[in-house]
């Protein structure tokens, strides 16, 4: 059973070659429109097997992709998520398997009313179309995001970054090989078969035959597309999240929810970046916080208020917090501190310097929680929780393709619903217009 691409002239310009690519894409995504929830299921079914089956050739061009890799002299955590051995592709499978399981919002009848007319208006999730997805490092994107862009009955343009261009290429015949033995186009899952970053260039200005693009990476990478696309973009810069420690605090609460937030792993978008804590905590609470952090080896950041308050404590580790620290999204144990006056305080400083990510706040006081998710203007806003729940498996949501923090269309983490959009449906018996 071939899966090969469709073929371009080898004569043929990369713009040229990039607008086959979206044409054959958007073929494919008016049939998938269409396509069954069993035809889909059925596909990434299919995907699965075919990821064990291809295993020698999965890994056979991975291996190219780590050799060249480390030619280039990326770090060892940078080349860890590069690697594709036997576990990898097996919780790949796994999760084709669970994206599967999950409801297919296609069809979902959204509200439905009888106007007086006697016009029966509904309104009904649909595919948004076909979706342009670029990303960097981790080839294991090629697989998630391709699997909830066909379970939603999208077609997908998948662009990896360079370094792991060969391990995309494979990974995403698996899909197509999917989708054609369950009768669906393979073209529903296409990547650009050039590794010239001009390619991305050409396919963001393609507003005719591309409906979103989606960019997964590093804020300049975000930037970027965001700057050069004339397609609808869905971002997030960086994840520069809260932690507010308020004067009702439950001490031990605190502590969890500040080491968790913070340490629990330092890499990602929602880990905390920032704790905020009440000034009347400055001799007990903050201390104790402190202490339990740099434990855990974090170092911290803090503004002359919070180092002397550190200091009086016996605590001398402290750094002072530069220009940009409260700007910082570190993905690392560092961590900024600032002592603030009020929840308004540590409201406006969020407003100044967060990200519109993530946010929490530590409090006894219903009243102050409440007010504190109201005020603040993030995708996501927590009372007594960490940061780190915010995230597309924690919020139910089986996967996701991403987190947004725009407020348009999609915010927050991103599931099969928000590679939706909606249509309405009239049903008449001869109404007109008077």
């Amino acid at each position: 059973m071939s899966t090969a691409q469709p073929a371009t002239p080898a004569t043929s310009t990369l713009p040229a070659q990039m607008r086959a690519l979206a044409q054959a894409a958007r073929a494919a995504a008016r049939k998938m429109a269409t396509a069954t929830r069993a035809q889909k299921d059925a596909a990434l079914a299919y995907a699965g097997e075919a990821l064990l089956a291809r295993r020698a050739g999965i890994e056979q061009a991975n291996a190219e992709d780590l050799s060249r890799a480390k030619e280039r002299g990326l770090s060892g955590p940078m080349l860890d998520r590069l690697k594709l051995d036997l576990p990898v592709l097996q919780r790949l499978a796994e999760g084709l398997k669970q994206v599967a399981e999950l409801n297919d919002p296609i069809g979902q009848e959204l509200s439905r009313e009888t106007r007086p007319n006697g016009l029966v208006l509904r309104r009904v999730r649909v595919p948004i179309g076909t979706i342009l997805i670029i990303f960097e490092s981790r080839p294991n994107v090629t697989v998630e995001a391709g699997s909830l862009c066909l379970k939603s009955g999208n077609a997908c343009i998948l662009r990896g970054g360079s370094e792991a261009r060969a391990s995309n290429a494979v990974l995403a015949e698996a899909l197509r090989e999917g989708l054609e033995r369950a009768g669906l186009p393979a073209d529903a899952v296409l990547a650009p078969p050039t590794a010239d970053r001009a390619a991305i260039t050409e396919l963001l200005q393609l507003d005719d035959l591309i409906d979103l693009a989606i960019p997964r990476g590093g804020e300049s990478l975000i930037r970027a597309v965001a700057e050069q696309s004339r397609i609808p973009v869905i971002k997030h810069y960086k994840g520069v999240c809260h932690v507010y420690v308020h004067a009702d605090a439950d001490p031990d609460l605190a502590v969890k929810i500040a080491v968790n937030s913070k340490l629990q792993r330092v890499s990602v978008c929602n880990a905390a970046e920032t704790l905020l804590v009440h000034q009347d905590l400055a001799k007990t609470l903050l201390p104790e916080i402190a202490r339990a952090l740099l434990s855990g080896g974090c170092e911290l950041r803090a503004e002359p208020k919070a180092k002397a308050a550190l200091e009086a404590a016996g605590i001398a580790q402290a750094k002072d917090a530069g220009p940009d620290a409260f700007h910082s999204e570190y993905l690392d144990k560092i961590l900024s501190l600032k002592l603030v006056g009020s929840l308004e305080e540590a409201v406006d400083h969020i407003e100044t310097y967060g990200s519109r990510h993530t946010e929490t706040i530590v409090t006894r006081d219903a009243a102050a929680g409440q007010r504190f998710q109201q005020l603040v203007d993030s995708a996501s806003v927590f009372v007594n929780a960490s940061t780190r729940l915010a995230d597309g498996f924690e919020y139910g949501l089986g996967a996701e393709i991403g987190i947004s923090t725009d407020k348009l269309h999609a915010r927050g983490p991103m599931g099969l619903d928000e590679l939706t959009t909606y249509k309405w449906l009239g049903d008449g018996t001869g109404q007109l217009r008077g």
